[in-house]
């Protein structure tokens, strides 16, 4: 047994909190302030699987949008472009594929390539 470093990301939106970045697999924790969104996107090999915290979610997934509400899950496979938006304050663990930096933006509020 080891304790684990937690490494915490500001992000424009809010921030990520990554508790598990291991070989196998990687954890974390988005806080996204409401009304806020993140980029749209798509991951070339990372497949990840959101479970709300607190709060709830529009997930816009290849051009459909779902209402995703505390205590519900979506998994997001490799190539499918999405982007959350906080509907109230928001807590949404994540549990992925290791590959955290796997992220192409397609739009980005903030500017971020």
């Amino acid at each position: 047994m080891r304790v684990n470093d937690v490494r915490v990301v500001d992000k424009p939106w809010g921030r990520e909190v990554w508790w598990a970045f291991e070989g196998e697999y990687a954890a974390k924790v988005l806080e996204v302030k409401k009304g806020f969104r993140l980029s749209l996107q798509y991951h070339r090999k990372k497949k990840e699987t959101m479970y709300v915290l607190s709060g709830s979610m529009l997930l816009s997934a290849d051009g459909k949008d779902y209402e995703v509400a505390e205590g519900e899950s979506v998994t997001i496979l490799p190539g499918v472009k999405h982007r959350i938006k906080a509907l109230t304050d928001l807590k949404v663990l994540e549990a992925s594929t290791p590959e955290l930096d796997d992220v192409v933006r397609v739009e980005d509020d903030y500017g971020r390539k």
